[in-house]
Parts: structure tokens; sequence; C-alpha cells
């Protein structure tokens, strides 16, 4: 893609075609892109704002590189050329010699600071300018363009001789039936006459001609009006002045100024007196508008760079202001990871804290029940073992046993079990909700059937240690008030936690409460507990029959 861009620029630069030449292409930024966009509209001003854009906001020097060249092409053909020079030096800047591939935009750098030094008449300085885009061309088309351009500065600077050697290369390796054929021939017929008057130049300008005609080659046909008209000038003036005419027109159709200057300055020296005032005023009046024209496009150019430079400079300023406030945001974002560094290290501390406190606890349980275990053993021993052993004895050696005795030493043997059972505590590790089911149901019997309601697992997980075991006595107390006095034969147990409360609803189908009834010591021990737990119990008989009771108490 680089080889056919380039190849445009050097055929649309040879001095001639008078097509504006295009540099070659890159892999393009948006805004060179749009600055080619604008060129091809003809809307200069447009595209080398978007190409100075590219050298002040890309990186990629290659780019940059390209984007000052097409600014260059911009500025010569507007008549800056000393402005395309700057460009132009500041193109090779961006440039590496070493670098193959930027050795494309080195060799149409030198060949268009070779046609602008031509332009401004300095031809010594064009011929260097042209061996150094030979010797950055690695192409032979290239530098077959090159050096038909370096031997027109040598026609130039009237050094003919050497123009006509380098003429006589190029059109021996150019193919015959081309554009470039035709422009080099028409350089080397002109040379000729240039250098011998007497040299019948017609055929081969005329041949030249031709082969533009054949090709549609409008700048071409231009160009051999041109020399046709200079050609005939001295020996056949009226074919010299309709050539002359022939370029003029056709110079307005292409819209090109300096083609038209040049058509009506031969027409001046060639035309009758009666329209020399015509073709003279128009003359002035093309003259002085190209004239303001440049010299505004000149000052346009420099307004360009002014705002490119102050875009830049705010630009600057904004990232000025970007970086402060990256910074204000990276400080405030690293106070916000401080902190939540400190949150984390704290949430940490409490976990570990909370953790060894369980463990202290959970080891303070296990030894508080192994106390419990072995005073409970001692009482079990002191208190309960000799005096069933008392009674074992008397019934093994009594002859007469009194019933009623014995009834009342196993009846007292018993409430003082009762009494100690109150006293163990279960091990915290055992399931709850087993130990639940186990109390329940251990009451349930062929005539009563015990039900119950909600006994989850997870229901347990959010009530207390303390609560628990409490909560196990006091519904051991109820189910044996009920297997001694309710004569149920349904019992429903269910249990509700709501609102950090649970709530146990306590209901049979036995013979309930009679009128006046006054609760006994384990239902007076069951509301004493109750109470300890910051709970309610609410006693009450059925509309129809049987007992129900709910208590409520803060599960932790």
């Amino acid at each position: 893609m680089k080889k056919l861009a380039l190849i445009v620029i050097v055929f649309l630069t040879v001095s001639a075609c008078k097509e504006p030449p295009k540099p070659v292409k890159a892999i393009e930024s948006i805004d060179f892109k749009k600055g080619e966009h604008f060129l091809n509209l003809q809307k200069r001003d447009s595209a080398f704002y978007h190409f100075d854009r590219v050298t002040t906001n890309l990186k990629d020097s290659l780019q940059i590189a390209m984007a000052y060249n097409y600014m260059a092409s911009i500025q010569s053909d507007a008549g800056d050329y000393f402005g395309a020079q700057e460009s132009l030096i500041l193109s090779l800047a961006f440039l590496d010699e070493q670098q193959p591939k930027d050795r494309y935009c080195l060799a149409s750098n030198y060949n268009e600071l070779g046609m602008i030094s031509s332009k401004l008449k300095n031809y010594d300085g064009a011929i260097n300018y042209f061996d150094a885009a030979l010797k950055f061309s690695d192409d032979k088309d290239y530098k077959l363009i090159f050096t038909n351009n370096k031997a027109n500065a040598f026609r130039k600077k009237k050094d003919y001789s050497k123009a006509l050697i380098l003429y006589q290369q190029v059109l021996t390796s150019t193919p015959k039936d081309g554009k470039q054929y035709a422009r080099v021939l028409t350089n080397l017929a002109i040379t000729k006459w240039f250098n011998n008057p007497n040299y019948q130049a017609a055929p081969e300008l005329l041949h030249a001609l031709e082969i533009r005609k054949q090709t549609d080659d409008l700048w071409g046909q231009n160009s051999s009006y041109g020399h046709l008209a200079d050609y005939f000038s001295a020996g056949d003036p009226t074919a010299a002045l309709t050539y002359a005419k022939m370029r003029y027109n056709l110079s307005i159709q292409l819209n090109s100024a300096d083609d038209q200057l040049e058509a009506l300055d031969k027409l001046i020296k060639l035309s009758p007196l009666n329209q020399l005032k015509r073709y003279f005023t128009r003359y002035e009046q093309l003259s002085d508008s190209l004239s303001t024209v440049r010299n505004a496009a000149k000052n346009q150019f420099a307004l360009i760079r002014y705002h490119i430079e102050k875009e830049k400079a705010d630009n600057l300023k904004l990232q000025k202001d970007n970086i402060e406030r990256s910074y204000e945001l990276s400080q405030q974002r690293i106070r916000f990871y401080l902190m939540l560094f400190v949150f984390l290290v704290g949430t940490a501390v409490a976990i570990w804290w909370y953790k060894k406190r369980k463990r202290r606890s959970e080891e303070e349980n296990r030894s508080v029940l192994q106390e419990n275990r072995r005073n409970i053993s001692k009482k079990v021993h002191d208190t309960l073992a000799n005096d069933i052993y008392r009674i074992m004895k008397n019934v093994e050696h009594s002859s007469s046993l009194n019933k009623d005795w014995l009834m009342d030493n196993i009846d007292n043997i018993y409430q003082r079990a009762r009494d100690i059972s109150y006293d163990i505590i279960a091990d915290p590790d055992e399931d709850f909700q087993q130990q639940i089911a186990g109390v329940l149901t251990g009451f349930a019997t062929e005539n009563t059937k015990v039900v119950l309601v909600g006994n989850e697992e997870e229901l347990w997980q959010k009530v207390n240690a303390a609560n628990k075991q409490e909560l196990k006595y006091i519904l051991q107390e109820l189910m044996v008030n009920m297997q001694k006095h309710s004569q149920a034969g349904n019992v429903v147990v269910k249990f509700e936690h709501q609102f950090n409360r649970l709530t146990v609803s306590y209901s049979d189908d036995g013979i309930g409460f009679t009128p006046g009834h006054v609760p006994k010591n384990g239902l007076t021990n069951t509301g004493n507990r109750i109470k300890l737990m910051k709970g309610d119990i609410i006693f009450g008989n059925h509309s129809d029959k049987g007992l129900q009771i709910q208590l409520s108490f803060p599960s932790v």
C-alpha cells in the first residue's frame, strides 16, 4: 500500500504535471483519515488542521512525518514554499535513515524539497535533494521519476547536456504507451530544442500530446500545449497562438491559476493588438487575486498552527488538572483502603477474640459439667444409694412388710431423685433437638400420644445454652404433671421462634384444672424458672376440656 501511495506522490509532483501531490500513507489515526478526506474534497484548510493535530497529538514518529509531508504539499500548492520547506524539514526530523520502514517517506520528502527548490530557482540545491531521493529509493519506477525531476533541474539551470543524458536514460527504461513516457518524451524534445534552436521538436511534442489524449491525461495535455506554444512562437505564431488558447481554456477547466497566468502571458505576446487589453486586464486581475490568496493562505496556515498550539497548551493544562484530580482520588483511595484494612484487621481480631472466648466458655462449661457430675454422683451415693440399700434389706429380711411404709420411703426417694435431676447439666455438645424429643416422647404410653411441632435443629441454634437447659426442666415438669393428673390421651407441644423470642405452646385433651386449683411444687418451680429466664407463662383450660399452657422467653 505504501508503494502505491508513493508512486502517486512522485508522479503527481513532476514539474511537467500540475496535479496536487499526495504523500505516502501510513496506518492512520482518526485525524490522519480526516485530513486525507478533506484534502480529497479540496478543503485544504480543514485538511491542514487535522494533519497538524496529528503532529501534536500522536507519538508514532512515522505517521507524524507523513502528516508533515501532507502539510508541505498543501503549503506548496498555496505558494507558501518556505512554509513547505519548514514542514518537510520537520518531517525529516522524525525519520531514521537506518530504518527500512522510513525510506519511502525519506525519498518522498527529498523529492518534494527538490521540487520546491526548483520553484525557488535554487537548482543546485534541487539537484542535491533529488540525489538524496534516489539514495533512499529502492524501487526502479521511483528512481526513473526522481531522475526525470533531476533532469528538469539541469534543464532549468540550462545545463542541457546533463539533462539530455538523464532524459535519455529514463526514456529507454520507460514503456512507450503511458503517461510517464509522454512526459519524458516532451521534456527530452523541448530540451533538445533549447540546446539547438534548429532542432525539429514538433513531431516528438505532437506524439507525446497524442499519447496524453489517448490516456485522457488532462494535466499532461496542458503541459504539451504550453511547450508547443513555446516551440511555435518563433516559426509559426499562428500555431503558437492556437496552442496558447488551448492551454488557457484547459487551465481554466483544471482550475489552475498558475497555468492560466502562463497561458495569458503567452497570449499577450502572440495576440493581435485589439485582443491585448482583454488578456492583459485578465492577467492583472488573476495575478493580484492569486497573490492575495497565497498571502492569505500563508497567514491562514500560521493561524491554524497557532490554534493547534493553543489547543495543545489547553490540553496540557487539562492533563495537569487531571493529574492533580487523579492524585486526590488516589489519596482518597489510599484512605479508603487504609480504613478497609483497619476494619478487616479489627474484624479478624474480633472473630479471633470471639472464638477464643467461645472456646474458653466451652471449656468452662465442660468443667462445670464435670464438677456437676461429680457432685451429683456424690449426692446419689450419699442421699439415695444408702436409703435404697436400706429399703432393699427391709424387703429382704422383713417377714411382714408394711406397705404404707414402703410407699412413703419410695416416694421420698423419688422426690429427692427428681430434685437431683434438676441439678444435672447436659453436655453442651449433645444434640438438643434429640434431647427435647427424648424428654417429651419418653412420656408417651399406649394410652397417651405425644406430638411435637417445630422441634428443628435450626430453631435451637437461636437459643442460648442456659435457656435451653431451663426449658428442658420446665417441659419435663409439665410432662410429669400431665402423666400424674391430666388423664390426657393426646398431648401437643409446639415450638416457634419470632422476634428473638421462643414460644412454647402445650395443650392436651385431659381433665384440665379444676376450679380453685392451686399449683403444687412442680408447677410452682416451673413458674419460678420462667421468671428467672425473663419470660412469661399462661395457664388455662380449653373451652371444652383439656389444659393449655403457653410460655415464652428471650432466646438470647
